[in-house]
């Protein structure tokens, strides 16, 4: 940023001239580019502007103004995961969004009396005319006595499971992981349906699919960065057993979601610097459940 010549951060303030000095020959006091109706003795490191306390912040060495800060942030490298995702600290947003969202919807289902699931949840057969249910139905979940069991298993999973994905695969690609596992699990749900298994009006809730996608991405990304998966590997294989044995669950959302969600993150690591490609890859097996939900609309 140019500090030569008067330019637009040089305004004068009212009854006298701001040359930027401390007070010379002519008693010119020095203001603040952004309130020019407040002095300031203390300049940017970076630019030597004027900052008044409002427009200072903290740096390695004295103070820079905020516009110096601004423009430092948006020339800085961006820093990327070895998956390719964009490093960032703090808190892992997406995840907490999801989850966030889950139990709003489960309130909702909760005092709407039913009419929430039969607007969003996933029904085969009505499928075909309604699309939205693919994904929808990952947000809700099943109501059972006093205790949300079904939401509170999804949310624990997810919020074990969801961070690190985040920061490894970077937030737009871990949103993408999570949806299209959806999808892939409400996929074969009715793919099965559409086979002759499980009545006309069966209909599946839960974010098991999407859940189970990011175990089977899981299990994907650490194999390839050598870190052991026998952990993860045995919780995988109990969940997944249990979901054979428990009366009144779609296993194959489950199935679906972990065979969906382990082929994106192949995708997603086959290209790791080159997000173009990890995009076609996703949207290339996006596509390919939705021919087969296509196919399965038109077998049953």
């Amino acid at each position: 940023m140019s500090t030569s010549g008067p330019g637009p951060w040089s305004p004068t303030p009212p009854g006298g001239s701001a040359s930027g000095g401390a007070g010379g020959a002519g008693g010119d006091v020095p203001v603040c580019p952004r309130h020019p109706d407040r002095e300031s003795y203390v300049r940017c490191q970076r630019c030597g502007r004027p900052a008044c306390p409002q427009c200072q912040r903290d740096a390695p060495v004295g103070v820079q103004c905020v516009d110096c800060v601004a423009q430092a942030r948006r020339e800085a490298p961006v820093v990327r995961t070895a998956l390719g995702g964009r490093a960032r600290g703090g808190r892992p947003v997406v995840t907490l969004t999801l989850i966030g969202s889950c139990v709003a919807v489960y309130v909702l289902q909760v005092l709407g009396g039913g009419l929430v699931e039969r607007l969003f949840a996933f029904y085969p057969a009505l499928a075909g005319s309604q699309p939205w249910r693919y994904l929808t139905a990952a947000f809700l979940h099943a109501q059972s006595g006093l205790l949300p069991l079904h939401l509170l298993f999804n949310v624990y999973v997810l919020y074990l499971t969801g961070p690190p994905l985040e920061q490894a695969l970077g937030r737009a690609r871990f949103v993408a992981l999570y949806l299209v596992s959806a999808l892939g699990g409400s996929v074969l749900f009715q793919l099965v349906w559409a086979l002759g298994v499980g009545p006309v009006g069966s209909a599946a809730v839960g974010a098991s699919g999407a859940v189970f996608g990011l175990f089977g991405a899981l299990l994907v990304v650490q194999r390839r960065m050598r870190v052991p998966v026998g952990q993860i590997g045995v919780v995988v294989a109990i969940n997944l057993g249990l979901s054979f044995v428990i009366p009144n669950v779609a296993w194959e959302a489950h199935v679906g979601g972990l065979a969906t969600g382990a082929l994106v993150a192949l995708v997603l690591l086959k290209e790791p610097r080159r997000p173009r490609l990890q995009v076609a890859g996703i949207a290339l097996v996006a596509a390919v459940l939705v021919v087969l939900a296509v196919v399965a609309t038109s077998l049953r």
